[in-house]
């Protein structure tokens, strides 16, 4: 006996029976939470359709909110439980009514077995990462929520604008450092023992009582204090929409949820009887113990979210209206813009300008200079490498720029160390082509010397600021010709993207690229990106890069450039 498993059931209790009984005959104690607001005739009905596994208990029922207290208390009386009755358990796994464990359970027991003392849950602190989605940051942890988000909307925007109104701020309990992460965790007796005995408990409940959506930031806290083996990831395969709400599985998401190898998956649909019947058999022979790897399917979320929230050109859809702006063109010919392929290939500036025949500059808008090619101090029109008369008006300087070599197409870098000034105008304009490996700023911190305190806290920095500029270039009032890869999708078939880069802006010749420009080594990358978030950061932009990857030999660089035959 390894991983006992905690559940918390509101609905769909039929369900909840099917994966707890696959868990219990499998030798994993389960304790089940019942939402009070279930009626007593089901849940008694529930109950007693788990009567006969003498490895599953019923914790004390509380009525459950999203965003309130009693998620956490839930989760504490039933680990309690699990805790006190199993002392085998090594390791405690918090699931919903609605998970559906995705591989065989000894490939679970196995993977965790491996790991006896690693703590598998997501704690990325706010100020570091955008994390949220449309929610409060900081906020929620300075001020008091007594009023439900759900029930009490006008008393909760009241009572927030006026704690802001007054600089109210709550004291964060002594030694405590808020971190954020999923709801979802796998955590060790030891860990989650330290969290519920602990002498100071009281004084941590009554502050994190208070606070908003609390299940996703009190164990994802305490944590900290309690272990320094913790994997800041969930083995559950829990995917939000833009709107921060649950992607619901359908049966038709059988072989998408089959390539994430994740261990248990959620939200799923009640009714999906095909995805039930399939993974909850006893055929051994679907999985062969492979890392779990959510990122296998985000590129998939990625384009439905797309889909869902840009539409296509033409189309008036809900929350699409006209806007200012409808200029005849913000500049007068077309140029390209390439973000983070200086950073991924050596060469690339030049070898760019020899296979299109295009201008390439350097990173126009860098903070030092203004980087023309061939590395000139005044450029066409008696343009200065000035930074600061460029930022005395960045908008106007692109749009001389443009003018003032028309007839031949400019190119130009730009990344999130560049000025950010310009980045609205550039995503509105129709001329602009827009490529962007998002992402690729961590290879230069991947090799950087500099303390790794100080990359985690400038890698934070990046990621927020490519983030800010991705949504703009993703907004409705964008009009430029924009092209996004994950680093992670680039590098796995760079030769693709580049020869569609290079038919747009229309190179000298026709023929298929044969050689790519040389890329740097990116051996141990997938490993420095897990540090990251093991300190706590969550490189999210990169797309996913196992750890596993590259190992820890030697970094060394390719032989010769890519070839297509």
């Amino acid at each position: 006996m390894s991983v006992g498993f905690v559940m918390l059931v509101h609905t769909a209790l039929d369900r909840a029976e099917q994966v707890a009984r696959h868990w219990a005959k499998a030798d994993c104690p389960v304790v089940i939470h019942v939402d009070r607001k279930v009626k007593r005739r089901d849940h008694a009905g529930f109950v007693d359709a788990l009567a006969d596994l003498d490895n599953v208990r019923f914790s004390r029922r509380y009525s459950c909110e999203w965003g309130t207290w009693s998620l956490v208390k839930a989760s504490q009386d039933a680990s309690e439980v699990l805790l006190r009755d199993f002392p085998e358990v090594r390791h405690v796994y918090l699931a919903s009514g609605s998970c559906l464990p995705l591989r065989p359970v000894q490939e679970l027991k196995d993977y965790l077995a491996e790991r006896p003392l690693t703590n598998f849950i997501e704690s990325v602190t706010t100020e570091d990462v955008p994390w949220t989605v449309g929610g409060l940051d900081e906020e929620r942890f300075f001020m008091r929520f007594p009023y439900s988000w759900k029930k009490q909307r006008r008393l909760f925007d009241w009572y927030v604008k006026f704690q802001r109104r007054w600089g109210l701020r709550r004291r964060v309990p002594d030694g405590l450092r808020p971190h954020l992460g999923s709801q979802w965790w796998c955590l060790t007796r030891q860990t989650l023992t330290a969290i519920l005995e602990d002498p100071e408990r009281p004084e941590h409940d009554a502050y994190f009582s208070k606070v908003w959506i609390p299940d996703e930031s009190y164990y994802q806290t305490l944590v900290r204090l309690y272990s320094t083996n913790i994997e800041s990831r969930s083995l559950t395969l829990s995917k939000f929409d833009f709107q921060g709400k649950p992607h619901i599985f359908y049966d038709d998401h059988m072989q998408l949820l089959r390539r994430s190898d994740c261990f248990v998956a959620r939200k799923i649909w009640p009714y999906a009887e095909k995805l039930y019947s399939g993974f909850l058999s006893n055929d051994t022979t679907v999985f062969t113990g492979a890392e779990p790897n959510p990122g296998k399917i985000d590129r998939i979320f990625s384009k439905a979210v797309e889909r869902r929230t840009k539409g296509r050109p033409g189309l008036y859809m809900q929350s699409r209206f006209p806007n200012k702006g409808w200029e005849n063109g913000l500049t007068s010919a077309p140029y390209g813009v390439f973000e983070g392929f200086s950073e991924l290939f050596e060469d690339f500036e030049d070898w760019l300008a020899r296979v299109t025949g295009t201008r390439v500059h350097g990173h126009l808008f860098g903070p030092d200079r203004v980087e023309y090619s061939g590395d000139q101090a005044v450029f066409a029109g008696a343009l200065p490498d000035s930074a600061k008369l460029r930022d005395y008006d960045p908008r106007a300087f692109l749009t001389n720029l443009n003018w003032n070599t028309r007839g031949e197409r400019q190119c130009f870098q730009y990344g999130p160390h560049d000025t950010k000034a310009v980045s609205p105008f550039i995503a509105r304009d129709a001329n602009a082509t827009i490529s962007v490996i998002s992402g690729a700023w961590a290879v230069p911190l991947f090799y950087s010397n500099a303390n790794f305190s100080e990359i985690r806290r400038e890698a934070a920095r990046l990621q927020k600021i490519e983030s800010a500029h991705l949504d703009q270039l993703r907004s409705f009032q964008a009009k430029a010709r924009v092209r996004i890869w994950t680093l992670a999708d680039f590098v796995e078939n760079p030769m693709e993207p580049l020869q569609t880069i290079i038919d747009e802006l229309g190179a000298r010749t026709a023929h298929r690229l044969t050689a790519a420009p040389r890329m740097v080594s990116l051996e141990g990358f997938g490993q420095f990106l897990q540090n990251l978030k093991n300190q706590g950061m969550q490189p999210h932009l990169m797309g996913d890069f196992p750890a596993a990857i590259g190992g820890a030999g030697p970094r060394t660089r390719p032989r010769k450039p890519y070839l297509v035959k």
